[in-house]
């Protein structure tokens, strides 16, 4: 299990590569479409939700096959990246725009975050990634690498439980009543955990062929599961 663990501090292939710009575009994505509320079901949700749990997806699969070091160094690449386009967008928006170009109010109104949105946005997505990759990763270890639906399906309960919970308590604590704060988390939680649960035979597809492509398997029995750490 260890020289498993040091290949996956090896020089990144190209499916490693693939993985790492979908989960980062996702994010990117799912933060600029979040502006708009669509119905589902008769239910309220961000136009996020259509993207946003192809992240923990993708989470799911870097942690199982490469591990928690490798997946805690792609959170980390995926909120400095997204940080940079919130800059790039904000200074975008307090330039000044030519006199003839008339769509600087849409350009606030759509892309101009609020502070207390973008501080509950960025501290819900490293709690909920951090708890979904330490929770598959444990899980791995307690299974003996059997019954991958069970860590797929539970590390998720776990880190989208607790995204929703902090993004909407943040975002909108004395904005809305507390009846309809909770039913957001709930209903939120529950249809990102469905899309996981829906979602279960394509990631036993791609976790099965990436570890064959590879010959790559990691367990995190010597893993400190820091958040901070930049390795080990």
């Amino acid at each position: 299990m260890d020289d498993q663990q040091d290949r996956s501090s090896s020089p990144t292939s190209f499916l490693f590569v693939i993985l790492v710009a979908v989960f980062i575009t996702c994010l990117i994505t799912a933060n600029i479409i979040a502006v708009k509320l669509i119905v589902i079901f008769n239910l309220i949700l961000p136009a996020a939700i259509i993207i946003f749990p192809i992240n923990y997806i993708i989470g799911d699969v870097l942690t199982e096959v490469y591990g928690f070091r490798r997946a805690r160094q792609i959170i980390w690449l995926g909120f400095l990246c997204n940080l940079l386009v919130v800059i790039a967008i904000w200074v975008g928006k307090i330039l000044p725009p030519v006199s003839f170009w008339e769509k600087q109010q849409a350009y606030e109104q759509i892309l101009g975050f609020t502070p207390r949105l973008l501080l509950a946005s960025f501290v819900a997505y490293l709690i909920g990634e951090f708890a979904n990759s330490v929770v598959l990763a444990k899980m791995k270890i307690a299974t003996k690498g059997r019954w991958l639906w069970t860590r797929t399906i539970g590390s998720t309960l776990v880190g989208q439980g607790l995204d929703s919970f902090v993004f909407i308590s943040l975002g909108f604590i004395n904005v809305i009543p507390l009846w309809a704060l909770a039913t957001a988390i709930v209903t939120q939680w529950l249809f990102k955990s469905i899309y996981e649960v829906l979602a279960t035979p394509l990631t036993y597809l791609v976790v099965n062929f990436i570890k064959r492509k590879e010959g790559v398997d990691v367990y995190d029995y010597n893993t400190r599961f820091n958040p901070f750490r930049v390795s080990g």
